[in-house]
C-alpha cells in the first residue's frame, strides 16, 4: 500500500480514550467524615468498574463500627439515564450519571421518584486520590454540600 494511502487510514482510525481514572476501588478516609468519630462507619469502599456496552458498574460495601453491612449495586450507561440502584436504599434507589471529563463524575441520585443528592467526584491529576461533594438539601430545607475524601485501593 503506498506511503499516503497508509497514512490516511491511519488517521482516520478510531482512537481509543484512555480509560479514565475513576476506574478502580476508592476508601474512604473516614476519620475526615463530618460526624462524631463515634458515629463513623469503620470502613466505605467504591468500586466503578467497566460492565460492558458503554456501561459501568458501582459498588458501594459500607461497613459500620457496629459490625453491621450494608451494600449498594448498580449497573448504568453514561449519557445520564437513570437506573436501578440495587441493595441497602437509605439513600437513592435511581442514580444518571455523566462523565464531562474522564476524571470527573457527575451522579444524581433519587430516591420514591424525587430528588435525593447530587454528587460530584474528582480524581486527583496523580490518580491516587478522589474528592467527592455531595449536595443535597437538609431536614430544614437549607441546601448543603459535603466532602468526602477517598483513597486508591487499586
Amino acid at each position: 500500500m503506498p506511503l499516503l494511502a497508509t497514512a490516511l487510514l491511519l488517521a482516520l482510525a478510531p482512537v481509543a480514550e484512555p480509560a479514565s481514572p475513576l476506574l478502580g476501588s476508592w476508601a474512604v478516609d473516614v476519620t475526615r467524615l463530618p460526624m462524631p468519630p463515634e458515629a463513623r462507619p469503620k470502613r466505605v469502599t467504591f468500586t466503578f468498574s467497566d460492565a460492558g456496552a458503554g456501561k459501568w458498574m458501582t459498588k458501594v460495601d459500607i461497613f459500620g463500627s457496629d459490625g453491621s453491612e450494608r451494600h449498594m449495586t448498580s449497573t448504568y450507561a453514561l449519557d445520564g439515564t437513570p437506573a436501578e440502584i440495587q441493595g441497602d436504599m437509605a439513600e437513592a434507589d435511581t442514580g444518571a450519571v455523566r462523565l464531562p471529563q474522564p476524571n470527573v463524575m457527575v451522579l444524581q441520585l433519587g430516591k420514591n421518584g424525587g430528588p435525593a443528592s447530587t454528587r460530584v467526584y474528582v480524581v486527583a491529576p496523580d490518580g491516587r486520590t478522589m474528592i467527592e461533594t455531595a449536595a443535597y438539601v437538609g431536614a430544614d430545607g437549607k441546601p448543603l454540600l459535603r466532602t468526602n475524601y477517598f483513597s486508591r485501593i487499586k
